[in-house]
């Protein structure tokens, strides 16, 4: 129930598809006895997406999130494994294309091959199922473990779990896959920009893991200040951070999270 909920309320959410939906509601206000509401509400969808969509203010939204977690540091020590987030692959064309869409989180997956060959005891999982809610297709998990036997990974050192549709699951169900040890050192591979969300999703679910954030959207403040020449991705940008605090929120709010805005915790 939850999981239907958050789709359906997290398309609302996301900031273009509302300015859409606000500005389809004025045009067709505009044919009726509230026309000057309808023009109103349909000029206002228009400045706000032209805002979205060209000022920097999907990256002034992300750079929160990106920043929260730094780097790791190698000296932390060894990994007994690490875990890799789904988000990457989309599998939906693979069975009329022959193989699956890589999206722009790549590093995600691009990420492993060098901290396989780096930590090679390290045992290495994917989580990721089918996160849609309608129009389902294959487990993200199973097309990651044939990318990853490609780039030379052993495959008795990967671990695939393939049920997970959510940030919350991925964590509950690495945990069970994993039964990690008490002491022991797992990294935590995912877009910068979601980390806050995951770790605190694993800190819930009683899985401490290492932040190792990958696929930065933002380049540092100077980027602040630089607009968009393209508005799609102005507000592809924006969409991404709002569903981010959203989903931080609602985290905290329904106990699926360990704080508000999770961060590193103190060295000791």
């Amino acid at each position: 129930m939850f999981f239907a909920l958050s789709k359906i309320v997290g398309f609302f959410a996301l900031p273009s598809n509302l300015f859409v939906v606000v500005g389809i509601a004025g045009l067709v206000l505009a044919h009726t006895r509230h026309a000057r509401l309808g023009r109103a509400l349909a000029a206002l969808a228009l400045i706000l997406l032209g805002l979205a969509g060209f000022s920097p203010l999907g990256k002034a939204l992300i750079e929160p999130l990106e920043d929260r977690f730094p780097p790791w540091d190698q000296t932390r020590g060894t990994p007994a494994g690490i875990v890799v987030l789904g988000g990457a692959i989309d599998p939906l064309p693979a069975p009329t294309r022959g193989a699956p869409d890589i999206n722009e989180a790549a590093e995600r997956l691009t990420a492993i091959p060098a901290l396989a060959r780096r930590f090679p005891m390290a045992r290495i999982v994917y989580s990721g199922g089918d996160g849609r809610l309608i129009r389902r297709s294959g487990a993200e998990a199973t097309y990651a473990g044939e990318l990853f036997e490609s780039f030379g990974i052993a495959k008795d050192r990967l671990l695939l779990e393939d049920h997970s549709r959510n940030t919350v699951e991925n964590a509950l169900f690495s945990k069970e896959l994993v039964a990690p040890e008490p002491g022991e050192l797992w990294l935590l591979v995912t877009s910068a920009y979601h980390m806050p969300r995951a770790v605190g999703a694993f800190r819930r679910a009683g899985f401490e893991v290492d932040a190792y954030p990958v696929d930065y959207r933002t380049s540092g403040p100077d980027d602040l200040l630089v607009p968009f020449d393209e508005a799609s991705l102005g507000l592809r940008r924006t969409d991404v951070a709002v569903r981010e605090w959203i989903g931080l929120f609602v985290y905290w709010v329904t106990g699926r999270s360990s704080e508000l805005f999770p961060g590193p915790l103190p060295r000791t």
